[in-house]
C-alpha cells in the first residue's frame, strides 16, 4: 500500500491551505493527526497480513482455527474459481452471509478480482433484498446453508431477481451437511481453482463495496466505498494511539457484530486482520455466550453497539463472570446513553472507547480519548486524517463557531464516492467538498465534538429544538427501564411533542406516564417532557442490532398520516 500524508506537521491541508483544527492540541500524547495513511487495495491488505503473520491464527469458528496462510490460500483458490466462472472486475455480487469464515473468504476473494460486494442482510425483508439486488445490478448471490439462508437464496433464484446462487456449505467449517438443495445451486467447493499467473488490475479508486444505508423515508441507498476508502479507514483506526498499546498479533477479538455491517467489517474484520490478531467469529449475539467467550477464551477486544452493552448489563449473571482479560471495549454504531455507559464501565472495570462514524465514512469519524471527562453526548476528537466541522442548518456552506449547534460535516480519505444511481442524492449530500452527515452537534473550543441527535430525528416543539437522544438518556437513568426510543408525534398546540416507547426490566412494576414525568421533572425541560408513553415487550431493531426509531415513526404515521408530517 502506498503511504499518503493526511496533512503536514504544521496543520496544512493538501495544497498548502491553512486548516482550522483546534483538536490538534487535544490529541493524546504520541498520537499524530497527520500520520501517514496506508491507502491501497483490499487484496494488498490481505497479502501484507499473510506475509507478516503467516502461521498465526486469523479466524476461530466452532473451536477450529484458520491461520493467515490458510486464509490467504482459501481466498486465492476462490478468487481463481470465480474468475473461471466468469465473474469480472466491477461486477456486483451479493453476499448473503452471517459471521462464518465464508464471509471473509468470499468478501476478500471478490475484492481480489475487483468485483463489487453487495452486502445483503439475512434479516432483510424480501422487498428490501429485491431492491438491493435490482438497484446494484447483482445477478449472482453467494450464501451458506445455515438456517433460513438457503430458502431465501432459493426464492431469489425462483423469482428471477438473480441468475445464479453459489453455496458455501457450513459443513466446511464443522457444521452439518445439507440434505437437499436446488440442483441449480452450485457449491463453492466446486468453484475453487488454481491461482492464475496474474490477477486482474485493481486500483484504490475502484469501488469495492456497495453498502446499503438509510431507507427510513424510502428504500436504502447504495453507498459506494472504494478500496482506498476502506484501506484508509483501517489505517486511520490503526493510527489512533491512546493510552495502553494493544500489541499486534497478540489480541483475541470477539467478532459478534454482523460483518455485513460497515462497523464490524472495517473496525473488527479488516482492521484486526491488518494487525495480525485472531478474530473469534460468532454467527449471532447471545449475552451468555459472549460472557463465556470472554471468560474461557480470554477475549481481549470487544466491539459492540448499545443494544449489546444493554443486554450484557441486563444479564443476571454478568457480574459473576471473569472479564479481566478485556483490554479494549469499543462502543459505536449508535449513541450510547451516558448513564448506560457509566454502568457498562462499572461492569467491565474499564473505560469504554466510544466513537462516532457512518456507513458513508467507512465508518471512521471520531474517538473519545480515554483521559477525557465523560459527559453526555461526547463523541471526541476527529481521528487521524479526518476533518470535521459544524455548519449552519440553513446554510451548509457557513461554518459555525465553537459552542454553536449545527450539522456535522466531514471530509477525509475514507469518505465514500457517492450513492449508486443517485446523482441528485449524492450532490445534495456534499457541500464544498464536505459530506453533510445529517447529525446535529457542536464543537467546543478545544476541538471536542458532541452529538445532539440525527437531524431527521429532531423534534420542533413550540419553536424549540428537542433532541430525542437527550430525553432517552434521561429515561435510561430510571432503574426500571431496559430500553427506550423517543420520537416526535403530532401535538395540536406545540406542533410536535415527544413520545416514549419503553421496555421494562424483568420484575419491574408497571410504569405510568405520570410516574415517568415525575421521574423526569428535574432531568428534562418542560418542552422536552414526553406527552405519551407506550410500554412494549420489545423494540424494533435494525439488522445490525441498533434500536430503530424509524420503524416507530412509520407506525405513528400510519395512525396519523397527515399529522406526522407536521413541522
Amino acid at each position: 500500500m502506498r503511504p499518503e500524508m493526511a496533512a503536514d506537521s504544521m496543520g496544512q491541508e493538501r495544497g498548502g491551505v491553512p486548516a482550522q483544527r483546534p483538536w490538534l492540541a487535544s490529541y493524546p500524547p504520541g498520537c499524530r493527526w497527520d500520520a501517514p495513511l496506508a491507502i491501497g487495495t483490499l487484496g494488498g491488505l490481505l497479502d501484507e497480513a499473510v506475509a507478516r503473520w503467516s502461521g498465526r491464527p486469523a479466524l476461530e469458528y466452532r473451536g477450529c482455527r484458520t491461520t493467515y496462510a490458510e486464509l490467504g490460500a482459501a481466498v486465492d483458490r476462490l478468487s481463481a474459481g470465480l474468475l473461471r466462472l466468469g465473474v469480472t472486475p466491477r461486477q456486483p455480487v451479493g453476499l448473503l452471509l452471517p459471521n462464518t469464515p465464508w464471509h471473509p473468504v468470499c468478501f476478500l476473494a471478490l475484492a481480489r478480482i475487483g468485483a463489487r460486494v453487495v452486502h445483503l442482510s439475512p434479516l432483510d425483508a424480501k422487498r428490501v433484498l429485491h431492491h438491493k439486488l435490482s438497484d446494484s445490478g447483482a445477478r449472482l448471490v453467494i450464501t451458506t446453508d445455515l438456517p433460513g439462508l438457503l430458502p431465501t437464496a432459493t426464492e431469489l433464484l425462483e423469482s428471477g431477481i438473480v441468475d445464479r446462487v453459489l453455496l458455501g456449505e457450513d459443513a466446511a467449517w464443522g457444521g452439518e451437511a445439507t440434505a437437499e438443495r436446488d440442483p441449480r445451486i452450485l457449491s463453492l467447493s466446486g468453484v475453487a481453482a488454481e491461482k492464475p499467473a496474474q490477477w486482474p488490475a485493481v486500483s484504490p479508486e475502484d469501488v469495492a463495496l456497495l453498502q446499503y444505508t438509510g431507507g427510513t423515508t424510502g428504500m436504502p441507498k447504495g453507498a459506494m466505498l472504494t478500496h482506498g476508502n476502506l484501506t484508509a479507514a483501517v489505517s486511520i483506526y490503526r493510527n489512533w494511539h491512546d493510552g495502553g498499546v494493544l500489541e499486534e498479533g497478540e489480541q483475541r477479538v470477539l467478532g459478534v457484530l454482523p460483518l455485513f455491517h460497515i462497523y464490524a467489517l472495517t473496525s473488527v474484520l479488516l482492521r484486526h486482520l491488518a494487525d495480525g490478531n485472531e478474530i473469534l467469529l460468532r454467527p449471532r449475539f447471545e449475552a451468555e455466550a459472549v460472557l463465556r467467550d470472554i471468560e474461557e477464551r480470554r477475549v481481549t477486544v470487544l466491539s459492540g453497539v448499545p443494544t449489546i452493552w444493554i443486554a450484557l448489563l441486563n444479564h443476571p449473571g454478568a457480574s459473576s463472570h471473569d472479564l479481566s482479560s478485556l483490554r479494549a471495549c469499543i462502543s459505536g454504531g449508535a449513541p450510547l446513553p451516558f448513564d448506560v455507559a457509566a454502568r457498562v464501565e462499572a461492569l467491565l472495570g474499564q473505560r469504554l472507547r466510544i466513537g462516532w462514524g457512518m456507513t458513508e465514512t467507512g465508518p471512521a469519524g471520531t474517538r473519545v480519548p480515554v483521559g477525557a471527562v465523560p459527559r453526555p453526548g461526547i463523541i471526541g476528537l476527529p481521528l487521524p486524517g479526518v476533518d470535521l466541522r459544524i455548519v449552519a442548518l440553513d446554510d451548509p456552506s457557513r461554518p459555525l463557531r465553537p459552542g454553536e449547534v449545527g450539522e456535522m460535516a466531514i471530509r477525509g480519505p475514507s469518505v465514500f464516492a457517492g450513492y449508486l444511481n443517485q446523482p441528485a442524492e449524492t450532490a445534495a449530500a456534499f457541500r464544498d467538498g464536505w459530506f453533510l452527515t445529517g447529525d446535529i452537534g457542536r464543537m467546543e473550543e478545544d476541538g471536542t465534538f458532541f452529538l445532539m441527535d440525527r437531524r431527521k430525528n429532531m423534534i420542533i416543539s413550540g419553536g424549540f429544538n428537542v433532541y430525542p437522544a437527550a430525553i432517552e438518556g434521561a429515561i435510561y437513568e430510571h432503574p426500571d427501564v431496559a430500553e427506550v426510543i423517543v420520537i416526535g408525534v403530532p401535538d395540536p398546540y406545540r406542533g410536535q411533542s415527544a413520545k416514549a416507547f419503553v421496555t421494562l426490566r424483568p420484575g419491574a412494576p408497571e410504569m405510568t406516564l405520570d410516574g415517568l414525568k415525575a421521574f423526569l421533572r428535574d432531568r428534562v425541560g418542560r418542552h422536552e417532557m414526553p406527552v405519551a408513553l407506550e410500554l412494549r415487550e420489545t423494540l424494533p431493531r435494525s439488522p445490525a442490532g441498533k434500536l430503530l426509531a424509524s420503524a416507530l415513526v412509520a407506525e405513528e404515521r400510519e395512525k396519523n398520516p397527515t399529522g406526522m408530517d407536521a413541522p
